[in-house]
């Protein structure tokens, strides 16, 4: 059975059909999936849908994008969302410097900030860098004090940074543009990174693999990213689905 790592179903886009994906999802293949927040909106409804469907999991943080929509009140907010059942972590949290829609330093601030709170609670976090590589590596590294663990999910820097992500204790998440005929970094990261350290994932409803690129994207996809890495490594996709399965259960500490 696959798990999807990371998935936004409280999405509009999944208004319509969303109950149905849900409870078909085994009968796809898909054992579970964990619904991060990016906002204090959508926090409240991963953490919704976490209480409401056995194979879904919650996390719950402000993504670089909302940053400078923190208040200092915003960390008690999540602590309490943290608390409830089902939450596994905290984000997704990081920095954004593609787009900029927060200003840098605050962005490097609230990051900072929800690093903290995930030590305090003993949760591991997850992780959102885009062009933005050297800062989140460095604000990782100075936040590891040997007790903090997660992962950079839809990883899409360099191999070799991978590796250093690796030897801080974090994991590396794939999706989607590793499936892209043209891409060829994430290609070389699914080669590199070791088999007990990363997840696969669908980021839905974006980010769609082949052969659906350009569709809405959904948790079934993730077997085309699944199926892509065990290409490039040589590997089965049986043993792919399954060690990135136990990954996302060792990190996210699920039963």
């Amino acid at each position: 059975m696959l798990i999807d790592s990371h998935a936004h179903l409280d999405d509009r886009r999944f208004d319509r059909d969303r109950d149905r994906l849900i409870r078909d999802l085994k009968n796809q293949g898909v054992d579970l999936v964990i619904n991060p927040g990016a906002d204090l909106q959508s926090s409240i409804k991963a953490v919704s849908l976490a209480e409401e469907y056995d194979n879904i999991y919650a996390a719950v943080g402000i993504h670089p994008h909302s940053a400078k929509e923190m208040e200092d009140s915003t960390i008690e907010i999540l602590k309490s969302l943290a608390g409830r059942d089902k939450v596994i972590a905290i984000g997704e949290i990081g920095l954004d410097y593609y787009y900029d829609n927060s200003p840098r330093d605050v962005q490097r601030k609230r990051f900072i900030e929800q690093l903290n709170l995930a030590k305090e609670l003993k949760l591991p976090v997850i992780i959102h860098s885009r062009d933005a590589a050297q800062d989140t590596f460095n604000i990782l590294k100075d936040a590891q004090d040997g007790s903090l663990e997660g992962v950079l999910h839809c990883y899409s820097g360099s191999a070799e940074m991978a590796l250093e992500y690796i030897k801080l204790g974090f994991y590396i998440s794939l999706a989607g543009p590793v499936t892209f005929k043209n891409a060829k970094v994430p290609k070389e990261v699914a080669k590199a990174v070791p088999l007990d350290k990363f997840l696969i994932e669908t980021d839905s409803p974006y980010l769609t693999p082949e052969p659906y690129r350009g569709k809405r994207n959904e948790p079934t996809y993730v077997r085309y990213v699944a199926g892509t890495i065990a290409e490039l490594r040589g590997s089965s996709f049986e043993e792919i689905a399954r060690r990135a399965a136990e990954n996302t259960k060792k990190l996210f500490k699920i039963d």
